[in-house]
């Protein structure tokens, strides 16, 4: 409860003081720009530096891995939402090197859902619902392979317009270097 209060305590004094104008943004990203990102602490100011942008350049999405799983998820819902109704024309999806999901193994969180207190009971009542729940928990082998098909999964979406870039990166998660794993703007839109 002590990271709690320290946060709240801390964000009266940054209202009170003004500092949050130095944010001020609309909701429109000024670069018409979606990044889906990997929830990576090392890379969270790291990419925005990286890129030159600053706040209100882009909308950022980030989960583990940068990997859209599904096409009727949240993720892809909410660069459907970026590219129609905040007027998004390209989206970047940056991975990174080192990456926590790269070779991670659903029984290793399964392990360790187990030792926090979950059952086998309510494990195995998820298998048996029709989920998925090693595939859906499985990582990836290769960083530059899962941004090509997390991009494909976004360009074939039906609901995403041939007229949005969808490109893809890889960034090393201590020198911020990017390389160009997908450029959207030579990849045939059909």
């Amino acid at each position: 409860m002590k990271l709690l209060d320290d946060i709240l305590q801390f964000n009266k004094r940054f209202v009170e003081s003004g500092e949050y104008i130095q944010f001020f943004s609309d909701k429109y990203p000024e670069k018409k720009l979606a990044i889906l990102s990997c929830m990576d602490t090392r890379i969270m100011e790291l990419l925005y530096a990286a890129m030159g942008l600053k706040n209100g350049d882009a909308k950022v999405i980030r989960n583990a891995g940068a990997v859209v799983l599904h096409p009727w998820g949240s993720v892809m819902r909410s660069l459907l939402v970026a590219v129609f109704d905040l007027n998004v024309e390209e989206i970047m999806v940056v991975a990174h090197h080192d990456c926590g999901m790269c070779g991670f193994s659903p029984k290793h969180l399964l392990d360790k859902a187990r030792a926090a207190g979950i059952s086998d009971e309510s494990i195995n009542t998820l298998r048996h619902a029709g989920i998925d729940l090693d595939g859906w928990l499985t990582g990836f082998d290769n960083a530059d392979d899962s941004v090509r098909h997390t991009v494909q999964m976004i360009r074939q979406h039906p609901l995403m317009p041939d007229y949005v870039a969808v490109h893809g990166m890889v960034i090393h998660p201590t020198t911020g270097k990017l390389t160009l794993v997908v450029n959207g703007n030579e990849v045939d839109a059909g």
